[in-house]
Order: C-alpha cells, then structure tokens, then sequence
C-alpha cells in the first residue's frame, strides 16, 4: 500500500487550511515584458487543479515559478514543509544513439529497487517497458514512462506539464483517467498544464485560465461559460464546452448531444450504470 492511500474520495479539499502549495500575487518580468502579472493558484491535497491558457500565456513559467526553477519578480510561492513534489516535464529530449532503457531512465536521478521501478511502471502500465530504449517509444508510452518515473519519488504533489504532448485523441483521454485514478489512489495533490480543457475536464476539479494573468478561475463547468475563457478559445471552445459525463448520452461530430437509451431497469442483480 501507498504510503498516501487514506481512502479519499478525491473530491473536495483537504481538511487542513494549508495547500500543498501556493502562488501569491506571483509575477515574472523579463525587462519591460509582464510574463506574469499578479497570479494566485493553490492546489491542495487530492485536489487536481488545470492551467488553461493560450499559447504563450505564461503556463510554463509559472509551473517553473512553484517548482523554484525561476524566482517571482513580485509576489511568493508558500510549499508546505517537507513538500515532495513529482514532476513531468512539458518537454523531454533524448540523443538518438544514447544507449538508455526505460529502466535505466527511472533511476537516473533517483536510487531505487527494480522491484520499485517495476512497480512504478506497473502503476502506469508500462511495466513490458522496462528494457525497450527510449528512443523507441511512442509518444503515449513515453509519457507513461515519465509519468512512473514521476511516482518513484511517493509524491505529494504531481506537476504535470502538458501531459499529453504527443498522444492521440483516445490516449489523452486515457492518460487523464489514469492521472484521476492515480490521485484517488495516492491522495496527493495534481497541478497540470493542458491546451485542452473540453478533454481534461473529467478529471479536474479546479481550473485556473492564464494568459499573463488570472482571466477566470474555479470549477470548469463555470469556466467554460466564462466569457474570459470564451474570448480566449473562441468558437472552438463553445462548439466543446465542457460536460460532466454521466454516459447518458454521447456527442457528435459537431459536439452536439445524442440522447443514448435509458439503460435497463436494475433487477435482482443490483446493476448499476457506470459514472463519468
């Protein structure tokens, strides 16, 4: 067992007043350009928060600003003491004749057990990988990788940093569950960047819109109505305005709603239809 495993439900905020981590009134500039102009963000345990931006909003730099990779040039970044923080980086390069396997890439900057590593791997699905080079992966399987390689350090806090970069349509979806699952599992905190909120969503419960500044914030239903986040993405973020699933129903081409038929009438066996 996890040494985070406490039954959370995942939902809803920590007990405690304190997040895990916080930005406040955090600014970035470089000369007289504003990078990042008076931002708040907290993220606490069991808690997934989404940066959503456009490019070149400053998602980046911010995510740097809270792993202390960038000082703010105004404004403080509060870590709860002891804070371990797990995190996927946005890009990752490997030199193509470099002879590294997935399980040598695990431990390269942290000393762990192959039964650890193994299980790591396992918690993503990407145990079989062990031993492929990581120049032969694909997208989706490398970022499985990174994301184990994540878990080895017991995080209390995941910073993912676009996660999705170089995954299909039915992979990222896939790769956002399993973040969901992971954080109910492990009870630690979620800070994700994402260019696509309408994918995500399922698997969020706060979203902070940057474009060098908060632009709106809080759950995404809310955001995606807001007209901060409408002016940002335009039609395309109407036309995939974000939806709790509850599969009672699908959606077309255009994102319009298909009704799906009521499901059956639960009998002697207690059935239950699945939720989102």
């Amino acid at each position: 067992m996890h040494r985070h495993d406490r039954g959370a439900d995942g939902g809803g905020r920590d007990d405690g007043p304190a997040p895990l981590i916080a930005a406040v009134g955090v600014g970035v500039a470089v000369g007289q350009r504003t990078i990042l102009d008076g931002i708040d963000v907290a993220v606490h345990p069991r808690v997934i928060v989404t940066v959503v931006g456009p490019n070149g909003a400053g998602k980046t730099t911010l995510i740097r600003v809270l792993l202390g990779l960038i000082a703010p040039s105004a404004g403080s970044v509060r870590r709860r003491p002891g804070l371990r923080v797990g995190y996927l980086p946005q890009r990752v390069a490997f030199d193509p004749v470099l002879p590294l396997n997935v399980g040598r890439l695990m431990t390269l900057t942290v000393r762990r057990s192959r039964e650890e590593v193994l299980a790591a791997l396992a918690e993503t699905g990407s145990a079989h990988l062990i031993a492929v080079p990581v120049q032969s992966l694909s997208g989706g399987e490398l970022q499985r990788v990174l994301l184990a390689r994540a878990l080895l350090r017991d995080p209390d806090l995941l910073v993912l940093d676009e996660p999705v970069q170089g995954v299909d349509f039915t992979g990222e979806a896939d790769l956002y569950r399993l973040i969901g699952s992971i954080r109910r599992r492990r009870g630690c905190g979620v800070l994700m960047v994402s260019h696509d909120l309408h994918v995500v969503m399922a698997e969020t419960d706060q979203v902070v819109c940057v474009n060098r500044h908060v632009c709106c914030a809080g759950p995404p239903e809310q955001v995606t109505r807001h007209p901060a986040y409408l002016a940002l993405f335009g039609a395309r973020a109407a036309a995939f305005a974000v939806y709790p699933h509850h599969h009672d129903h699908a959606h077309g081409p255009g994102g319009e709603v298909v009704p799906l038929a009521p499901p059956p009438a639960s009998g002697a066996g207690g059935g239950r239809q699945a939720g989102g």
